[in-house]
């Protein structure tokens, strides 16, 4: 921008010298010359404006904690976004913000359910989940699971709460889609009075999120006559990598079938016979429930399976960041490569950390490594998987057994 206005200066310094040296014709030509630079720079100014705004209204309400301006905020963010023209929207760019906020097409919200009805009735399973922002995935993964639970039990109201408020910012401000919090979700429960709470968490493990919950749960629980807590996807953690359970085991197996299937062998032994490795990225933390990926690898090794390999995007990785699992893969053998995640949502991590085009992505590592022959992506969460949402069915049914005793 500030070359655009000097070179105008330059252009109008110019033009005065000519004056001297030059009939009056020139001088026109040069006079208009500057008037459009000026103007064309004047333009670019306008529109970096416009989208700087539209960038710090994003930021604004990229935040873990709601406020009582974050409806309005959401709103304005929109309106502001949508009242630029397509080059503007192109130099969107802030700390958190980018053309992609609004911009990018993560499928059909209509298809989901926030599940934040009023009218529950005396007793409430409350899905809690960390929640995306892709439309697509959160109707298929998370809905499934949803949808799952409120068929088995149709005596009970299922409603929804998304522990990422920076995600629930975003579905409303993009979509209109208002999901509860863990505290709007709670305290709808008191407002409604329901008696019988039960939580069903969608998280893999007893980590830290899963600790978050329970912290905000335990702060209305003598606002209820009971309430229990499901066990997460992988129940107990355990204290190391040995340690497996008949829950690690079910989703080993249901995630291996989904992914064969997927990639069209009968099982994983005639994936093994054609070269093939399944790569099952989760997402990692630094919490010491991190050893229950470890367990997943112990799990698919007791299982027969010498071609399911865990891995992690996040956390304290060790042996399960890329670039070591990409090793334990080449040194198996195995020259054709397919990457799922090992993921509740098929989300941001698995739309962009594994299957993107960006140079750090699993994706991109695995092909420029140079030693595989192909390397292939599912991007399916294990949200819509029937064997998975049964396992959850199975855990709400334990909690509901333990309020009935």
């Amino acid at each position: 921008m500030k070359n655009r206005v000097v070179k105008a200066l330059v252009m109008m310094m110019a033009a005065s010298t000519l004056t001297m040296v030059s009939p009056v014709g020139i001088y026109a030509e040069e006079t208009e010359a500057v008037t459009e630079a000026a103007s064309e720079a004047g333009e670019e100014d306008a529109d970096q404006a416009a989208a700087d705004n539209v960038a710090a209204l994003i930021d604004k309400i990229y935040v873990q904690e709601r406020t009582d301006t974050t409806d309005a905020d959401c709103t304005a963010a929109k309106e502001a976004w949508d009242a630029l023209t397509d080059a503007q929207k192109e130099l969107v760019e802030g700390e958190e913000a980018s053309p992609e906020y609004f911009g990018r097409d993560t499928g059909d919200a209509s298809k989901d359910d926030p599940r934040n009805a009023d009218e529950i009735g005396d007793n409430e399973i409350l899905v809690v989940s960390f929640g995306t922002s892709f439309n697509d995935s959160r109707a298929e993964d998370i809905k499934g699971i949803e949808d799952a639970l409120q068929t088995a039990y149709p005596d009970w109201a299922v409603r929804r709460a998304f522990t990422a408020q920076i995600i629930i910012n975003h579905v409303q401000a993009r979509d209109d889609e208002k999901i509860d919090n863990m505290d709007q979700a709670l305290q709808r429960a008191v407002d409604n009075g329901v008696k019988n709470l039960v939580v069903q968490p969608t998280h893999l493990m007893h980590g830290a999120e899963y600790d978050e919950m329970v912290e905000a749960i335990d702060s209305y629980k003598d606002k209820f006559e009971s309430v229990a807590i499901a066990e997460p996807m992988l129940g107990e953690v355990g204290d190391d990598a040995t340690v497996i359970n008949d829950d690690k085991k079910a989703v080993a197996q249901a995630i291996t079938d989904a992914a064969v299937k997927e990639a069209g062998y009968d099982d994983m032994a005639a994936a093994a016979a054609d070269g093939v490795a399944f790569v099952f990225m989760g997402h990692g933390t630094s919490h010491t429930a991190n050893v229950t990926y470890d367990q997943m690898q112990t799990q698919m090794e007791n299982l027969g399976f010498t071609n399911a390999f865990i891995g992690t995007v996040e956390g304290e990785p060790e042996d399960t960041a890329c670039e070591a699992v990409i090793e334990k893969v080449k040194d198996a053998g195995f020259k054709k490569v397919i990457l799922r995640p090992l993921m509740v949502v098929a989300g941001d991590h698995a739309n962009n950390d594994m299957a993107g085009d960006d140079e750090d992505s699993w994706k991109t590592q695995f092909v420029e490594s140079g030693a595989f022959d192909s390397v292939d992506v599912q991007i399916e969460g294990l949200g819509r998987i029937e064997a998975v949402e049964q396992l959850y069915v199975a855990h709400t049914k334990d909690a509901i057994d333990s309020i009935a005793k």
